[in-house]
């Protein structure tokens, strides 16, 4: 099961980049500039800045996955992009 959410943001890598470093504290993540990749217990997070977005993807073996994966992004975004009101991504599921 794939998930998908996407934020328009001017500050979409300043955002991955801090997920990225905040999550490389206790995790392994893979990234650069304008993205990030980790696994998590529940499955894969992909980060990315892309036209003027912040996206996560998420992907899991089912629904209590993409629910647990979604809640921390969700979590973890709201504390970086307060300044920017954020409240809440916009998730939906992949088609297929």
């Amino acid at each position: 099961m794939i998930s998908t959410a996407r934020y328009p943001t001017p500050n979409a890598t300043k955002y991955v980049q801090q997920l990225a470093k905040h999550f490389g504290h206790k995790i392994e993540v893979r990234s650069d500039a304008d993205s990030a990749d980790f696994e998590m217990e529940a499955g894969s997070v992909r980060l990315s800045a892309q036209d003027g977005a912040f996206v996560a993807q998420v992907e899991a073996e089912d629904a209590k996955g993409i629910i647990n994966l979604r809640y921390v992004v969700d979590k973890h975004l709201v504390i970086f992009a307060f300044r920017d009101g954020f409240t809440g991504l916009d998730w939906r599921m992949a088609d297929g």
